[in-house]
């Protein structure tokens, strides 16, 4: 085949030069403004995870509120402040009914210290189910999962069943005080004879449960702790009635008037000895006693283990 005159044998031909392309002009990026973080960022794990969900720091609050759901949605809670509501109320109602309008009674409000005294030992038990009961369930491990803070999860128990237990049992012990007043005849009685009988018996019933859930916390098993109180409520009365002996009548007295039945008593103006702790004198040695051991429990829920 014929080639053309100054073209080399077995060179490929040049191809005619290819029209450039137009580069394509990338758009500048400006640099965007900076977002302030999520308020989950700054709780993101190690690693960068951050949790869709947003995380809050609790306190106190939340643990009060997870409280009273539990202590509000217990059947033993309905079942022993309703049975403590109908003994104080009932039996108050019945010693007016038996006294009569046509004896005087002085004090006129005494005749409802039978049933405060009964429906405090249903204040007693709920104090030690409200923290034993979780021991006994294994609840308190999860309890402690959502909030580490044992000296909040105690302060929250403690804060929730004292306010139940206060306004319900003063609420229960008005209402008797105002039907004695209605249905007996004596002498009208004074403020303070008012506020012993009332908010006074209240406090000390509320005293009482706090006490005994602070002895839950201690012992961690319910009929333990129970059975404890009820020697504490119980016991000196019983042991007075047996030390019948010339010797022992020092320690006969003092077991009669410093016993929960005779304290409680002295708030109604009938001590069971005129000597003895008399007014407000029985709330505030009771204060004292649950301040104790409330503390050693504190101190016992934040060193041993669940």
């Amino acid at each position: 085949m014929l080639q053309p005159q100054g073209q080399p044998q077995g060179q490929p031909q040049a191809q005619p030069p290819t029209p450039a392309q137009p580069q394509a002009q990338h758009p500048q990026h400006h640099p965007q403004a900076q977002q302030p973080p999520a308020p989950q960022q700054a709780w993101a794990g190690a690693g960068g995870y951050v949790s869709p969900i947003p995380v809050r720091p609790t306190h106190l609050g939340h643990a009060l509120a997870s409280e009273w759901t539990k202590i509000r949605s217990l059947r033993s809670t309905i079942w022993t402040l309703g049975v403590m509501v109908v003994l104080t109320v009932g039996i108050g109602l019945l010693a007016s009914v038996a006294a009569g309008s046509e004896r005087e009674m002085d004090p006129l409000l005494g005749v409802g210290f039978v049933g405060v005294l009964l429906g405090s030992l249903c204040v007693i038990t709920l104090g030690v189910l409200s923290i034993s009961s979780e021991y006994g369930t294994g609840m308190i491990r999860t309890t402690l999962t959502a909030c580490p803070s044992r000296v909040r999860v105690l302060t929250a128990k403690a804060v929730v069943f004292f306010t139940l237990a206060l306004v319900l049992t003063t609420v229960a012990t008005t209402l008797v005080a105002l039907l004695d007043t209605a249905m007996l005849n004596g002498p009208a009685p004074t403020t303070d004879q008012w506020l012993r009988a009332t908010l006074g018996a209240g406090l000390y019933v509320a005293l009482l449960g706090l006490l005994a859930l602070a002895v839950g916390a201690l012992l961690r098993h319910s009929a333990g702790a129970i059975s404890t109180m009820m020697g504490v409520v119980l016991l000196p009365m019983l042991l007075a009635l047996f030390l019948q002996g010339e010797s022992a009548k020092d320690i006969q007295r003092a077991l009669i008037e410093y016993s929960v039945p005779s304290a409680l008593a002295t708030l109604y103006d009938i001590p069971f000895l005129p000597t003895g702790p008399t007014g407000w004198t029985p709330l505030w040695i009771l204060a004292g006693v649950t301040a104790v051991v409330l503390g050693g429990a504190y101190a016992a829920v934040a060193q041993r283990d669940v």
